[in-house]
């Protein structure tokens, strides 16, 4: 199965409390719309990712397609962030939240014939078009499309998730 990842979250806190409204009027990539969101929203173009921002000193970053990329994102907004006066860390640690990698079979499948005998899945098409299933051994979920085209949520690691969705093809081929 070819797996790509297409979303790794990662993010870092450190001790500050940050001028959201400065940031924004500061910077052309950033946005922030209080009302809508409590966070501020920068978009960055090398490395491509989203960062959110918050008030506290939590960033957030979304939309990287690897743990390099998403933390070369948290470092140029720190530095950025020293732009406008505020005191960031030398050093941080920057967390894995959640890997989000797609796999595709290459063939359709059943979902009402697997969801009747698999176990640990769920399948109501008219709330949702997958089957949702979770392996025990993973603290991941999988949604799995009649298409044969597999995601993987909620992986701490990219080789979690990676494992995880070789796991999941070689229990659907039980079932085709």
């Amino acid at each position: 199965m070819d797996i790509k990842i297409q979303n790794v979250v990662v993010s870092t806190k450190f001790d500050a409390t940050l001028p959201l409204i400065q940031i924004a009027e500061t910077f052309e990539a950033a946005e922030y719309e209080p009302e809508a969101f409590p966070g501020l929203v920068m978009r960055l173009e090398d490395p491509k990712i989203t960062a959110l921002i918050f008030r506290s000193g939590t960033i957030v970053c979304v939309g990287s397609k690897s743990l390099k990329d998403a933390e070369e994102g948290i470092a140029k907004i720190l530095k950025m962030l020293k732009k406008v006066g505020v005191t960031t860390p030398n050093t941080y640690k920057t967390k894995i939240e959640n890997v989000v990698a797609v796999g595709a079979l290459g063939r359709d499948l059943n979902l009402e014939k697997i969801a009747f005998s698999m176990e640990n899945s769920e399948y109501e098409p008219e709330n949702f078009p997958g089957l949702i299933c979770r392996l025990e051994e993973f603290n991941t979920s999988f949604l799995v499309f009649s298409s044969g085209s597999i995601v993987c949520v909620g992986a701490k690691k990219i080789s979690e998730a990676k494992e995880g969705l070789k796991k999941i093809e070689k229990v659907l081929s039980e079932y085709y």
